[in-house]
């Protein structure tokens, strides 16, 4: 049996096939199995020295100041450097760093913060849902307001995610309080979050399209 000409090509074709997939493989894992993306402790260096201890924690800005689509945005958002100048146009602009970010407002360009929590794009999560749900900041997010620079602080892995789904109260508070990061209950975590959990009519899903769209 003679078989057509073309079937010569089959093993360069099954060859470039093995090596375009053990790329694709070795990209998913780089990109996504990356201390940048999940390990916990997980803190970069950022263009600009920002101190999330000095404006959260010791001049008590709210986080809604900065990251003021958390309440009604899937995304949290990065400041506009126009945000910062309503302060620092007039406060500290001596400072090596307020004139880093002078620099990238007049040129009208962001500045270039390094991301430090990354989902997956099969995972959908919204910001919104759980602040109004009474989640906090700091649930997630750990003390932001006691840290110079930003870290990782959770794993914001799928077995994490579950493990507050299945069972939400101690991480539920009063909505006013979601941004007060420093706030604790008067008595147990869980019964507190329990109030809530009722208040709130929170019934939070543990089945696939949840988290997978």
């Amino acid at each position: 049996m003679v078989f057509p000409k073309w079937t010569n090509k089959v093993p360069a074709i099954l060859l470039a096939s093995a090596i375009i997939g053990v790329c694709a493989l070795v990209f998913v894992f780089w990109y996504w199995a990356s201390p940048k993306n999940y390990f916990v402790g997980y803190q970069p260096k950022q263009p600009i020295a920002y101190s999330h201890k000095i404006h959260a924690g010791q001049l008590g800005m709210d986080c809604r100041y900065c990251h003021f689509n958390v309440e009604k945005s899937k995304h949290a958002g990065v400041p506009p450097t126009e945000v910062c100048m309503n302060c620092h146009t007039f406060i500290k602009t001596t400072s090596p760093e307020i004139q880093k970010l002078t620099k990238y407002h007049q040129a009208g360009e962001p500045v270039p913060w390094v991301r430090i929590h990354r989902l997956p794009d099969f995972a959908y999560f919204n910001h919104s849902a759980h602040v109004n749900k009474g989640v906090s900041c700091v649930s997630c997010h750990g003390r932001i307001d006691q840290m110079e620079e930003v870290r990782a602080v959770a794993p914001l892995s799928m077995s994490w995610c579950l493990e507050c789904h299945r069972d939400p109260a101690p991480n539920l508070r009063d909505k006013k309080l979601v941004t007060d990061l420093a706030w604790e209950p008067d008595g147990d975590p869980l019964e507190n979050g329990r109030k809530f959990l009722e208040l709130y009519h929170v019934h939070p899903r543990t089945d696939c399209s949840t988290c997978h769209r």
